[in-house]
């Protein structure tokens, strides 16, 4: 299944391997295992130059917490202006104890928040996919969750975190009180709307936009403009739509019944978080964060692993480097085109695991060698050496 998915972004020269043009790529590997699993992502890139003929020009910066230590910012004006320049970001992780006492504007995870809003990467894309090797990994029943393969989609850019007015006030009889303000605008819903029916025509022709229509009235919004945009350009599309809470609950009951799910900046964050734990462990799992495509077809785009930087296991060399690996996957297939490459290193991560090699995260039954982050990825490098011959 893995390669016949082609998701959004298909087109003309798939596979081709001998583009002209290098590809511009920006490494921000963060804080915690986000250096570790990176690296292992470097090791495939090189790999990638010299077995298949593809040609990255690389930069590399500071972000989070090691950009505080080294400048005193989560994310400097030169980084930022290294990010809108490139084809495609691929960042670590953010984050640790060392900077939970700094004032929350300062915080490393602002410089994640920096990159997402001026690059308007609006569609984060996060596949939660259950290799069969890994079944009995999930805490849900085999019978549940084998072969599931479902794309969250959620509104990145909108919505409760960045709305206005935010902040916490001091009441005239002494109380505290804090305000969020959850506001979205009808491009807002549909842009990321398209985007969902896109994606459903090339999978299983299915999207569940999910919101809370019963007590919100961004929620009744949401609900009238996802319907509108699919009534006007996406009949052949099937659509449902869904109370968040439901969904939440049918994610555990029923996983299967979904293909894509669409949703907004709030219940996105929640619901792929569930959805990430259905395949046993955050660890294996990609994501894609993408904008608007310019008059080229061509989307800024920014490509992380779920995880975060897990400071428990930071420097020890026992982070898993797969979502990190899968997440370069989508970066080949969202921004360069490159589906016969991303399947590569897709089967490369599926044989892998079928040979029963695991890192600490998802040992358990089925485990014949247990490994670190470099011992996962010499495995699969391997499996990419056997695959192309």
């Amino acid at each position: 299944r893995l390669s016949e998915r082609r998701d959004v972004g298909a087109a003309k020269g798939e596979g081709d391997t001998t583009m002209a043009a290098n590809k511009k790529l920006l490494i921000l590997p963060g804080d915690g295992i986000g250096v570790e699993v990176m690296g292992e992502v470097r090791r495939v890139i090189d790999w990638m130059g010299k077995k298949r003929r593809l040609s990255f020009d690389i930069a590399e910066d500071k972000v989070g917490g090691a950009a505080i230590d080294a400048h005193g910012t989560p994310l400097t004006d030169e980084a930022m202006a290294k990010a809108q320049g490139v084809d495609a970001v691929l960042f670590g992780a953010v984050g640790g104890p060392k900077w939970d006492s700094l004032p929350f504007a300062q915080k490393p995870e602002r410089g994640l928040l920096r990159l997402r809003k001026e690059m308007e990467l609006f569609a984060n894309l996060r596949p939660a996919i259950v290799f069969d090797a890994l079944v009995d990994a999930s805490t849900l029943k085999p019978e549940v969750v084998k072969g599931l393969d479902i794309m969250i989609l959620r509104e990145l850019t909108g919505g409760v975190y960045f709305g206005t007015p935010r902040g916490i006030e001091t009441l005239p009889d002494g109380q505290r009180r804090g305000i969020n303000t959850q506001v979205y605008t009808t491009n807002e819903i549909r842009r990321v709307a398209a985007v969902a029916f896109e994606l459903a025509r090339k999978r299983k022709n299915r999207v569940c936009s999910a919101e809370k229509a019963n007590v919100m009235e961004s929620g009744v919004l949401w609900r009238e403009e996802v319907t509108r945009l699919h009534q006007e350009s996406y009949q052949d599309v099937e659509l449902t739509h869904m109370y968040a809470d439901n969904c939440a609950m049918q994610l555990l009951r029923n996983p299967r019944q979904f293909d894509v799910i669409v949703t907004d900046n709030l219940f996105g964050d929640i619901l792929s978080d569930e959805a990430a734990m259905l395949t046993g462990s955050l660890g294996m799992l990609p994501s894609a964060s993408l904008g608007a495509a310019d008059s080229s077809g061509r989307r800024k785009a920014l490509y992380e692993p779920v995880h975060g930087s897990a400071p428990d296991i930071a420097g020890q060399g026992l982070a898993n480097p797969v979502a990190a690996l899968m997440s370069f996957a989508m970066a080949l297939r969202y921004s360069f085109d490159l589906a016969e490459d991303a399947d590569l290193v897709e089967e490369a991560v599926r044989k892998t695991l079928d040979k029963g090699i695991r890192t600490g995260d998802i040992a358990g039954p089925g485990t014949v060698e247990k490994v670190g982050t470099k011992g996962m990825g010499d495995a699969v490098l391997g499996q990419l050496t056997a695959l192309a011959g």
